[in-house]
């Protein structure tokens, strides 16, 4: 009897026999929360079984999805956000978007990502389940929740901060706090993370940054911070309650975005891989 052949692929012989994948993307469903400056997700079907049945006896069902770029677990492109008229690197908004699409930043050019993930539960740092509406994640809050966690981000890592709103995911009205805000990443906390030089920022809320009681996302300066001075991805609407769950703040972290060209942003599904 020949035995099984070796691996000799260093990536294949590292993953663990029997990998645990935990699912950090919110389900797509129709009425599910949207930010009101995005148009919502849409699904029905286009056709039912029995519509056309073949000679054999077979039939088929397929759906119409209509949905924005920004909807659900998603992320966000480099063309995102603006200011001052430029996008990121210096490039002109106005001539970038002419056309209807992207000429430089669309969402095409969004990578795909495999690498080390780490999870700041800063819920889990205050002792709560869900930080209070309107709450401002500050760079202190991160230090202290990689130092319980016992991992911090560095370069090249995607950096998840649990808040714990995504509790609330379920009723649209409360995730959404248009009364009570959002709690949310600050300056302070943008620049913590700048400085470690990671690759992407993701946040179980609609905006990752603090939305202060009754303001709306009318000013979004962590968007500017990221995604504009530093190049930075931000990933919103994510699932972090079954991650925080298993305990582990360091594992791989896979998404692929949508390679939807001229765009600004994507739907995603990611997932932390674990032993």
């Amino acid at each position: 009897m020949t035995s099984p052949q070796q691996s000799t692929n260093p990536l294949l012989d590292a993953l663990p026999a029997d990998p645990r994948i935990v699912e950090l993307g919110q389900p797509l469903f129709t009425g599910m929360p949207c930010s009101p400056n995005h148009p919502g997700f849409r699904m029905t079907l286009a056709r039912r079984h029995g519509d056309m049945v073949r000679p054999d006896g077979g039939s088929a069902s397929n759906e119409v999805i209509i949905t924005g770029g920004h909807v659900g677990t998603h992320i966000d492109a480099l063309s995102h956000v603006s200011h001052d008229g430029k996008l990121h690197g210096g490039a002109d908004a106005a001539e970038a978007q002419a056309g209807g699409a992207f000429s430089v930043h669309g969402a095409e050019h969004t990578p795909a990502m495999v690498t080390r993930g780490v999870l700041l539960d800063v819920a889990a740092a205050h002792g709560t389940d869900t930080l209070p509406g309107g709450y401002g994640v500050s760079a202190d809050d991160l230090e202290h929740a990689a130092k319980l966690g016992g991992a911090e981000p560095g370069r090249g890592d995607v950096a998840l901060v649990r808040t714990g709103w995504a509790r609330k995911f379920d009723d649209a009205v409360a995730y959404l706090g248009k009364e009570s805000g959002v709690p949310g990443i600050t300056e302070d906390a943008g620049r913590w993370l700048a400085e470690r030089g990671v690759r992407a920022v993701g946040c179980d809320t609609t905006a990752c940054e603090q939305i202060p009681p009754g303001a709306g996302h009318s000013v979004l300066p962590v968007h500017r911070l990221l995604l504009v001075d530093n190049g930075i991805y931000i990933m919103e609407h994510l699932a972090l309650e079954d991650l925080a769950a298993t305990g582990q703040h360091a594992f791989l972290f896979v998404v692929a975005p949508l390679r939807i060209v001229g765009g600004t942003g994507s739907p995603i599904r990611p997932i932390a891989v674990m032993s």
